[in-house]
C-alpha cells in the first residue's frame, strides 16, 4: 500500500522561497561584485555610491530579525519555542541538558571566521568578499533548514529543526564576517543579530524547559506543522534510488564541461 506524500506546509513553502530569493541576493550581489571589480577594480563601485541595492537586503533583514522578537504563525517552532504561549508541560518537570554540541559548534564557527578575518586583513581577499561570504551563509541557513544540517548530524546530535538549540543563532551566523567590517550598514545588522541571540540565550537559561521535547510538548511530532524530517527523507531516499545515474550524469556533464574548455583553448591559440 503506498504512502500518501507529505504536503507542503505553509512554513515550509515559504523556507523554499526565502531559498530562492536569498539564491537571487546572493547571484545578484556576486554579479555587481565582479562587473565592479573588472571595469573599475573597484568592488560593489556603483553599490557604494548609490547604496539601493545594499539598503534593500538591510531592510529585509532587518524586518526579519525584528519579527523574530514576536510569536509568529509563519515562522518554524524552532525559532517560537522560547514564547511561553508555545510551552505545553508535560508530566516530566525537569528538562535534559540542552547545550550537548553548542561549544563544539561556537569553536568550529569562531574558528572557519577567524580564518576569514585573517584573509581580510592580510588583504588575500576584500570587503566585497566579506559580503558576498555572508549572503552566501544566508542561502546555507536554508539549506541547513530543508535539506541537510552538518551541525545538527556532526555535532549537536538532535531529532529536528524543532528541538534545535541554537536555531535563533542563524542572523548572528550569518553577519559575522562583519564584524572586520566597521560601516552603519554592516554593524546595524550585526548589532541586531546579537539582541536576537542575547534575547535566545536569556530565555534558554532562564526556560530549559521550554527547549526540549521531554519537558515542551509542543516540540513534540504530534504537534509539528512543518514536516519538513519527511521532506528531507524523501530527498535522501531519492538521492539513494537515483545515485547511479547521478554520478553518470555528473561525470557526463563534467566531461562535457572540459571539452568545451579545450576548445576554447584550441581557439584562442
Amino acid at each position: 500500500m503506498s504512502r500518501k506524500p507529505i504536503r507542503l506546509s505553509a512554513i515550509s513553502a515559504l523556507h523554499y522561497f526565502k531559498l530562492v530569493f536569498r539564491s537571487a541576493l546572493f547571484l545578484t550581489a556576486l554579479v555587481l561584485y565582479l562587473i565592479h571589480r573588472v571595469t573599475e577594480n573597484e568592488p560593489f563601485g556603483a553599490v557604494g555610491s548609490q547604496p539601493v541595492f545594499l539598503s534593500i537586503i538591510g531592510a529585509i533583514y532587518a524586518i526579519e530579525m525584528i519579527l523574530r522578537f514576536f510569536p509568529s504563525r509563519l515562522e518554524s517552532m524552532g525559532c517560537q519555542k522560547q514564547f511561553r504561549k508555545n510551552f505545553r508541560q508535560t508530566e516530566i518537570k525537569t528538562p535534559p541538558s540542552i547545550g550537548r554540541g553548542v561549544p563544539m559548534v561556537l569553536l568550529f564557527w569562531l574558528l572557519l571566521n577567524g580564518l576569514i578575518g585573517v584573509l581580510y586583513l592580510t588583504k588575500v581577499i576584500d570587503a566585497g568578499i566579506l559580503i558576498l561570504i555572508s549572503l552566501a551563509y544566508s542561502v546555507c541557513d536554508m539549506i541547513c533548514i530543508l535539506f541537510f544540517c552538518p551541525f545538527q548530524t556532526w555535532m549537536m546530535k538532535n531529532k529536528c529543526c524543532g528541538s534545535c538549540r541554537i536555531y535563533n543563532w542563524d542572523y548572528a551566523m550569518m553577519f559575522t564576517p562583519f564584524v572586520f567590517l566597521p560601516h552603519r550598514f554592516t554593524y546595524s545588522l550585526l548589532g541586531l543579530s546579537l539582541l536576537l541571540l542575547i534575547y535566545w540565550e536569556i530565555i534558554a537559561h532562564r526556560h530549559p524547559e521550554r527547549f526540549s521535547e521531554v519537558t515542551n510538548e509542543t516540540l513534540s511530532c504530534r504537534y509539528c506543522k512543518e514536516k519538513l524530517c519527511h521532506h528531507k527523507k524523501q530527498l535522501r531516499h531519492f538521492l539513494k534510488t537515483n545515485k547511479d545515474s547521478l554520478l553518470l550524469k555528473g561525470n557526463a556533464i563534467v566531461t562535457s564541461t572540459k571539452e568545451k574548455i579545450k576548445e576554447i583553448g584550441k581557439k584562442s591559440k
